[in-house]
């Protein structure tokens, strides 16, 4: 299949519906290009590709991407049978018995899944570099990070294994990894895909999961194929008036829109950053919209230790019960270091300071939700920085003050919408003086995906990216 990577997964969905290619061979060629091209990438840390030919073999369901390749990313989805290692060696040996609801409904859209991605251990840094799996590099320069917590996954679709990977975002790890690798990435509002059945939700309701994409269309027609709670969920998104995918076709009308210049923990963003806003400010103003600076005051002072208090209490948790279950104390040496200052940090915390926490990003969605009363969407750079360095964000970085250093650039932007469960999308607008992308970030009102969809269908086609491809790839 000569264009195999000129098609989206919709494309590739409605070649088998009309028989012009086989699901065969469209995972086939998949497994080709992660054979020959993942030994410098090092974006898929599982191989499944005996149960995906397995799958193709017995038939796929009719859904919208039926006979599409897939990717899971390692971290907290579960396949029965296969290791579900969240990117540490304490989960090396574990093995579920369960499915998870969210890959179930990929299944049962006709994705047909041959591996898992890198993701850091339990998601903790923007980077995919791990202890037990290596380093993951970015397709558009093999020296810069492509990004994390969803690293694997974005490296895996810039470098044309798959059209579209799972991914997830608990600070940024749709988006981020989006930007750093010139994808399309959309974090939905809290609640709008299903955590079940082993959890009602992650980080307290910051995390969500959804895909990194080369088109918006797919990201959209993913989302309707997935979206909606499952049994025993504590709660759930609006159900939206219409198909997301029908959205993307739709103009947006004129949309009022707030620039955010600074990051909201106080962060300047990288001259390379900046110089992408304005670019992005003078597309929208060409478009129709209405576009004014108007910064909303995130309270940093409170949100950042909310924030650290939430992902680290998890955390701790989270190791606890696994070194339980092997029954044996927990180790620090059973994690990488950050890791394991995180769930020190965790273990210091008291239960009120949980609660005052949750108190905390509660009462940000609310001042958001009033500040965006004024606005429909919100731009901002994706974050505050170009792709960094291989090994500035690992959870092994020896000069661990670097590390903390690095990740608050990269979350300066995406953590708000996780805090308050806003909707937030990374669009590829812009690639600086080397060659590396720069995401664009919108935020839009909580449960409203609709409008950054049609607002995302605009920019897709004034400012088309999906034949843009790293050079050595192109």
């Amino acid at each position: 299949m000569d264009d195999y990577e000129a098609c989206d997964g919709l494309e590739m969905a409605e070649r088998v519906e009309r028989g012009d290619v086989s699901a065969e061979t469209l995972l086939e060629e998949a497994i080709a290009r992660t054979e020959s091209r993942d030994k410098e990438y090092a974006a898929v840390v599982i191989r499944m590709f005996d149960e995906a030919r397995a799958a193709v073999s017995d038939g796929l369901p009719k859904g919208p991407f039926r006979g599409v390749p897939f990717l899971l990313k390692d971290l907290h989805l579960a396949w029965p049978g296969v290791p579900l290692t969240n990117g540490s060696k304490l989960f090396e040996t574990n093995i579920p018995t369960i499915e998870s609801e969210l890959v179930a409904r990929y299944r049962r859209a006709g994705l047909v899944v041959f591996g898992k991605t890198h993701s850091p251990e339990f998601g903790l840094t923007t980077t995919s570099e791990t202890r037990i799996f290596g380093q993951t590099r970015n397709p558009w320069d093999p020296d810069s990070t492509p990004g994390g917590s969803s690293g694997g996954a974005s490296a895996a679709v810039a470098a044309g294994y798959t059209p579209l990977a799972n991914a997830s975002d608990g600070g940024g790890s749709i988006r981020i990894p989006a930007s750093c690798c010139g994808l399309f990435g959309m974090k939905p509002t809290r609640g709008r895909t299903p955590a079940g059945p082993h959890a009602g939700e992650g980080w307290s309701g910051m995390t969500a999961m959804h895909a990194v994409t080369r088109s918006v269309r797919d990201s959209a027609a993913l989302l309707d194929a997935t979206a909606g709670p499952d049994a025993g969920a504590p709660y759930a998104a609006q159900p939206p008036a219409r198909p997301f995918l029908e959205e993307v076709s739709e103009g947006p009308g004129r949309l009022r829109i707030a620039v955010q210049a600074e990051g909201w923990n106080g962060i300047e963003p990288h001259a390379d950053c900046v110089a992408a806003l304005d670019e992005a400010v003078l597309l929208c103003r060409e478009l129709g919209h209405d576009v004014e600076e108007a910064p909303f005051d995130a309270n940093p002072e409170a949100l950042g230790p909310a924030t650290l208090t939430i992902i680290g209490t998890s955390t701790r948790s989270a190791l606890e019960v696994r070194a339980a279950a092997l029954g044996r104390p927990l180790e620090e040496a059973d994690v990488e270091p950050g890791t394991w200052s995180m769930a020190t940090y965790g273990a210091s915390r008291t239960a009120t300071d949980y609660f005052t926490a949750i108190r905390t990003i509660h009462a940000t969605g609310r001042a958001l939700a009033r500040h965006m009363e004024s606005y429909d969407v919100i731009l901002s750079p994706t974050m505050a920085t170009p792709p960094m360095p291989i090994g500035m964000l690992s959870l092994s970085n020896p000069d661990p003050g670097e590390q903390a250093r690095s990740i608050v650039q990269t979350i300066a932007f995406t953590q708000l919408a996780n805090a308050t469960g806003n909707p937030a999308m990374s669009v590829p607008l812009a690639w600086n003086g080397d060659g590396l992308p720069i995401g664009l970030q919108f935020i839009g009102r909580s449960n409203d995906e609709a409008t950054l969809f049609r607002l995302a269908g605009q920019l897709e086609g004034a400012r088309p990216w999906f034949d843009r491809r790293p050079p050595n790839l192109a």
